[in-house]
């Protein structure tokens, strides 16, 4: 029950309270009239006293008595109507956010698919091209045997090629994870792993994992990976540590993944200009997770993040 819940019903039996309190009370009341003869009693108390007309008590007490169970019962009533209006407001809330998450889950699956077809369509049309591009260089250059100029151009030609090809496989592993169709995703966690290393030789990746990761659904297995590519890249633009520990995990109801580093960490409570951690947060929240950070100066930097399974396993 939430806390606005727990408000009204305590409302609603505050309420419910004071209504058997005026209706005991005014039964009490009743009872102690009829047992003692009140009414004689009042009359020949207030006989000598006419004049401060006491006799007309016993109505204006009976109409306070009829106000109060009146004002009572209409507390009660409002707080019941308060009750239902925002349970009726909070349903509507919770199938605008289960809306919300769902719209932003397929955004998720629709960004994935179309990642997927460019980097397929990068790789079958405009890579193959460019290989054979590169082959006629090649055998422009061999058969020029005589010609300084021409192998000169077509060693320039091969020259250009390999770049653009190298940029072409770079876009190709930013639009999708190598080796994440073919083998899963800890094929492909190992292979980025493995370039960042490369790139960061200074700094000890490690990655370790528990439960069967294989059996996840393309959409979590894809979260889980953009948000550990993420954390490695925010690691080698700011982080400057020397030690960063990977962990994924089986936990109750879903996985745990935690990416930590010993680098010189941030503090949290400046304004972030950076998307990636934008990013990671809409991801995570579109599969129903819920992602942490934690950090200091000079301590490091943690990402923690929990993906739930999904509602059919």
């Amino acid at each position: 029950m939430s806390t606005h819940d727990a408000e009204d019903q305590q409302r609603k039996t505050s309420a419910r309270r004071d209504i058997a309190a005026v209706v005991g009370l005014s039964l009490a009341a009743v009872f102690i009239c009829v047992k003692f003869d009140i009414s004689e009693a009042l009359a020949a108390w207030t006989r000598p006293h006419e004049r401060f007309q006491l006799d007309e008590l016993p109505p204006i007490l009976l109409v306070i008595a009829v106000c109060l169970i009146w004002f009572s019962a209409r507390r009660y009533f409002e707080a019941s109507r308060q009750l239902a209006l925002r349970k009726a407001v909070e349903k509507k809330l919770a199938e605008a956010y289960a809306e919300n998450q769902r719209l932003a889950l397929k955004y998720v699956d629709m960004q994935e698919h179309e990642r997927k077809a460019l980097a397929h369509d990068l790789h079958d049309e405009l890579g193959q091209y460019v290989n054979a591009i590169k082959l006629d260089a090649v055998s422009m250059r061999d058969a020029a045997a005589d010609t300084s100029s021409i192998q000169a151009a077509a060693r320039t030609m091969i020259g250009n090629i390999d770049r653009v090809y190298n940029v072409l496989r770079g876009l190709i592993r930013q639009l999708r994870p190598v080796g994440f169709d073919e083998l899963g995703l800890l094929a492909a966690l190992e292979h980025c792993i493995n370039e960042w290393r490369t790139r960061l030789p200074a700094t000890q990746i490690e990655l370790a994992s528990s439960g069967d990761l294989e059996s996840l659904d393309e959409v979590r297995g894809l979260v889980i990976f953009r948000l550990v590519q993420e954390a490695l890249t925010n690691v080698a633009r700011h982080s400057q540590a020397t030690q960063v520990q990977i962990l994924i995990e089986r936990a109750s109801g879903g996985l745990d993944v935690l990416v930590a580093d010993n680098g010189r960490g941030a503090d949290l409570t400046l304004p972030r200009t950076g998307l990636g951690l934008v990013g990671m947060r809409e991801r995570v929240a579109a599969l129903g997770g819920v992602i942490s950070l934690a950090s200091a100066r000079g301590q490091g930097f943690q990402v923690k993040a929990f993906i739930p399974w999904p509602a059919s396993a």
